[in-house]
């Protein structure tokens, strides 16, 4: 049977008899979730019209609401019919604002929901806005605001300032605005109420908030206005994403998840803008994503430089290699800059139950030589464009290949952040990757040549070693380190690195499918499905790594097949996904997934015109 025989016979069909928007337990499933930003902060919108995740006022601040984490107290933000329904969710077109029909027995409604900015970027408070319109029928909501406890460190309370009814939440300070027809009963714990909509009739919703700050009252006519201006801006930015091959569509939706994920602030990109959300439901794999990696960084750069958004990949370039200067080289780094916090259990059940909840990473800590080669692909792309480095910014670069150099023969964590501490052959290869691309750097007269020769020779001491001590005989592949017949779905990523030794990649990738492939979906290394669900980016480089290889056709393929195994989501991608049921696991918008589904739709695109 081939990989597509395999593949049709084994698509996910939730198998479960769960109705979009229905809650169990509390929850909601993850897939059910669409996430809109404003460049400072996310939040997650569920199908029942509740909003269960939002930090501020910045993505690595502590959550508003967090019913995500905890599925019967947590603080959430709800507009519901009070009646069964039926639900669909969409963006609107080249846009993160977010829509959600609600049909019942009696009407159909339309929820249109924006994290809010201005005509001159993002606003310099939160601002959530939630407009719901009735377009046939009549439909009655209930409302209910309820900010979290996290996980009972705070106690919420409401007073009155001037004219303005506020809640408190730590130091977040917050409104609670409507259109002037609504009546709403205020407490300590919640704000709630219940309001009917005829055919025609609009009403608006909206939460503004600051903290440790004077807070803005804008007129709930402003910030409805705000809606469309936002989604004007998103337009006008999607406009501007460069791609011209199949399903443009697809490829602006990743484009601007990733987008999402810039913290503009500072310029970092996060990997996530959640965190512990388990990539196998029961745990304890629940990790806080809401920092820079700069794996992901600079995956996310490239992404960005294959979209044509120069600007961002600027921004986000120059603000990691400030990182890296100021506090050298880290796995991650905070959103504001700095290193990460060490890791601290809140006293919340979790998604599904699933413990430990937590902020900070352990992998801050950690020594990983892959982020060499991804700082170095970065600075190459980035040069590619047509762009210049500056002496700073060589003089970084340059002395990160030195410390490549000296630091290569060593074992590591690996890209997968592992306590084995091993000789990962896909660190091996990041190490030369980083060398070559020092080189070539070098020679376009973009980093000094002091070192170049050395940088050569370490570069092809790399590749040696690589092919005498982590080729397998048995295994017909690369593994995933010397002495082992384990794999190691990564490895793909060497194509795109231009490793030499096609032949050997090229039945590594077909070792990979064998072993680590589960329908259209991936395994990260040999023995990961005991632990946690497949890794999506690792399809998607899959996917990329045989287009590279000449394969446009089974690349096209393979991609269909991701894009079937994945629509019934919400539009945004997360970290893994259960093989046999299509259930979403781990922290979402995963910025890996989205920005790997872009580099696979970029690769086709030009092999395809190639």
């Amino acid at each position: 049977m081939t990989f597509f025989e395999r593949v049709a016979t084994m698509l996910p069909g939730n198998t479960s008899d769960r109705r979009r928007g229905e809650r169990r337990d509390g929850y909601l499933a993850l897939e059910d979730y669409g996430a809109i930003g404003e460049g400072r902060s996310v939040a997650l919108s569920g199908a029942d019209g509740s909003i269960d995740w939002w930090c501020v006022p910045n993505m690595d601040s502590p959550p508003l609401f967090d019913r995500l984490l905890d599925g019967e107290n947590g603080g959430r933000f709800v507009i519901c019919p009070d009646e069964r329904f039926e639900v669909e969710q969409r963006y609107r077109e080249a846009s993160n604002v977010f829509e959600t029909v609600f049909t019942t027995a009696r009407g159909k409604a339309v929820m249109t929901e924006s994290l809010n900015s201005g005509t001159a970027g993002r606003l310099p408070w939160g601002e959530l806005a939630r407009r719901v319109e009735c377009v046939s029928g009549s439909v009655t909501f209930d409302v209910l605001m309820r900010p979290g406890r996290r996980g009972d460190t705070v106690n919420p309370y409401h007073s009155t300032i001037g004219k303005q009814t506020v809640f408190n939440v730590g130091t977040v300070l917050g409104l609670f605005l409507h259109s002037p027809e609504l009546e709403m009963d205020w407490s300590d714990e919640c704000v709630s109420g219940r309001f009917e909509m005829r055919e025609g009739e609009k009403r608006t919703l909206a939460i503004v908030v600051c903290s440790d700050g004077p807070l803005v009252v804008p007129s709930i006519e402003e910030i409805d206005e705000r809606i469309d201006i936002s989604d004007n801006e998103w337009r006008v930015w999607a406009d501007r994403v460069a791609y011209d091959g199949q399903n443009r569509h697809a490829f602006l939706r990743s484009a601007l998840a990733l987008k999402l994920l810039l913290f503009s602030p500072s310029g970092a990109i996060a990997a996530a803008p959640t965190t512990s959300l388990p990539e196998k439901i029961g745990g304890p794999k629940n990790y806080d994503y809401r920092y820079a990696w700069v794996r992901d960084a600079g995956y996310t750069i490239k992404a960005f430089l294959a979209a044509g958004a120069e600007a961002e990949a600027k921004a986000a370039f120059s603000w990691l290699l400030d990182q890296i200067e100021e506090h050298g080289t880290q796995v991650c780094y905070a959103l504001d800059g700095g290193p990460v916090s060490g890791v601290h259990e809140w006293a919340m059940p979790g998604y599904q139950g699933s413990k430990p909840v937590v902020t900070g990473n352990v992998a801050a800590k950690q020594r990983q030589h892959g982020v060499y080669g991804d700082i170095f692909e970065t600075a190459s792309r980035f040069v590619e464009r047509g762009n210049i480095l500056d002496n700073r910014s060589a003089a970084t670069l340059s002395g990160l290949a030195d410390e490549c150099a000296d630091l290569w023969r060593t074992p590591d964590s690996g890209i997968w952040e592992l306590e084995d501490i091993q000789h990962y052959t896909m660190s091996k290869i990041s190490c030369w990757q980083a060398l070559a691309r020092a080189v070539e750097l070098a020679d376009a007269g973009q980093l000094p040549t002091t070192c170049r020769e050395r940088w050569t020779r370490e570069r092809d001491r790399i590749a040696a070693w690589i092919e005498e001590h982590c080729w397998s005989e048995k295994a017909g592949a690369f593994t995933m380190y010397p002495g082992t017949t384990r794999l190691d779905a990564s490895l793909a990523l060497a194509v795109r690195f231009g490793f030499d030794g096609r032949d050997r990649l090229r039945a590594t990738l077909e070792a990979i499918d064998r072993e680590l492939g589960k329908g259209p979906f991936h395994y990260r290394y040999s023995g990961a499905e005991k632990e946690e669900g497949c890794f999506l980016a690792c399809s998607y480089w899959m996917v990329e790594a045989w287009a590279i290889l000449g394969q446009a056709g089974e690349a096209r393929q393979r991609l269909t097949g991701l894009d079937r195994a994945l629509e019934h989501g919400a539009g945004v991608l997360s970290e893994m996904i259960d093989p046999a049921t299509g259930a979403y696991l781990g922290n979402m918008p995963q910025g890996l997934s989205h920005l790997a589904h872009i580099m696979a739709m970029s690769t086709l695109c030009g092999e395809e015109a190639a």
